[in-house]
């Protein structure tokens, strides 16, 4: 990680006020590499930009169609959502209909991401809850899967339980990771969180997105969760997020999902890509530059797309009087 290159810096007038480094992978589905910056293969923790491949077992289950989750309720699975009515009222539906409740998420409570929901929560003098956790709608389709096999709720988090040996499977599978020699964390809403190359996720999301040497029902799924992200990109992020308005600006053609402490991941089935990035200092603002920049590069969007991809961003620094007076830039090996 020392070593790898400045990416993204930050300007006020003519200086670099702030610089952050990291590393980056474009894959094809053929596992052949596109572009890449500093140290792929060193093993890094996806956090949350690693919910669409968590999520595969809901569908490869069978559970998806037997509680006939809708496009938003699987683009809730892949969520990291901003706990705003639209995705609470939704995870508390889904649970009910399967016969579980909030009680059931093993999350923990956590105060909405979105700050007009944290407000609305203390105008009404409501303490968040587990609902109100952006992993939430992970976590409903953990226990969905577990419901639909007969398999106990209670414990689902373990990295032994039925559940989880299913996540670790497909990531390894998928990522052409052996994850059994893996170090495994916990992530922040208690599952288990395993340490895999960037060159693997960049390959597992150009997999995804083509079906390319997926089975047929893994290929199935992962189509069927693509579809439901680029359809609902309000559902997988929520007001303001990058990840929604990037999907909103790109239509269909792209599905991306960060992760905490600068992870991001891009789906491209039309340029048959994935890419997967992390900054070294965690830094979202540069992780979303980045991702921009890498999209604009190798997503195929033509002009009119890459520049408001780009105004998202790349954006201008702004003083107080609305003048601009520095930039967000790509830098050193970007």
């Amino acid at each position: 990680m020392q070593n790898n290159p400045l990416l993204i810096e930050i300007t006020r007038g003519d200086v670099a006020e702030s610089a952050h480094r990291g590393a980056f992978m474009v894959a094809n589905d053929q596992n052949e590499l596109v572009a890449s910056g500093g140290d792929i293969d060193h093993p890094i923790y996806p956090r949350s930009a690693v919910k669409p491949l968590q999520a595969l077992p809901l569908i490869e289950s069978g559970a998806a169609d037997r509680w006939r989750l809708s496009d938003c309720e699987l683009a809730l699975a892949c969520a990291s959502h901003n706990a705003e009515p639209r995705h609470t009222d939704s995870v508390l539906a889904w649970l009910k209909k399967v016969g579980l409740s909030e009680r059931d998420l093993a999350c923990g409570p956590q105060a909405p991401i979105s700050e007009a929901a944290r407000d609305q929560l203390l105008l009404q003098n409501i303490c968040p809850g587990r609902v109100h956790h952006n992993c939430s709608g992970k976590h409903a389709g953990f226990l969905s899967t577990a419901a639909h096999l007969g398999e106990p709720a209670v414990g689902y988090l373990d990295l032994e339980h039925p559940v989880q040996q299913r996540v670790k499977k497909v990531l390894a599978e998928i990522t052409d990771n052996a994850l059994d020699e893996a170090t495994v964390g916990v992530d922040g809403c208690g599952a288990p969180v395993f340490g895999m190359s960037l060159r693997g996720l960049a390959l597992a999301m150009a997999r995804y997105g083509t079906g390319t040497e997926l089975s047929g029902p893994r290929a199935q799924a992962a189509a069927r969760f693509y579809r439901a992200m680029v359809r609902e990109p309000c559902m997988v992020a929520g007001t303001g997020r990058w990840c929604t308005l990037a999907m909103k600006i790109t239509g269909e053609r792209l599905a991306v999902k960060g992760g905490a402490e600068g992870v991001y991941c891009a789906i491209i089935p039309g340029q048959r890509i994935g890419i997967a990035l992390k900054i070294d200092d965690g830094g979202s603002r540069a992780a979303e530059a980045l991702m921009g920049l890498l999209l604009i590069r190798y997503a195929g969007l033509g002009s009119d797309l890459s520049a408001k991809l780009e105004r998202l961003s790349l954006p201008a620094i702004f003083n107080a009087e609305g003048k601009v007076v520095g930039a967000t830039r790509p830098a050193g090996e970007a």
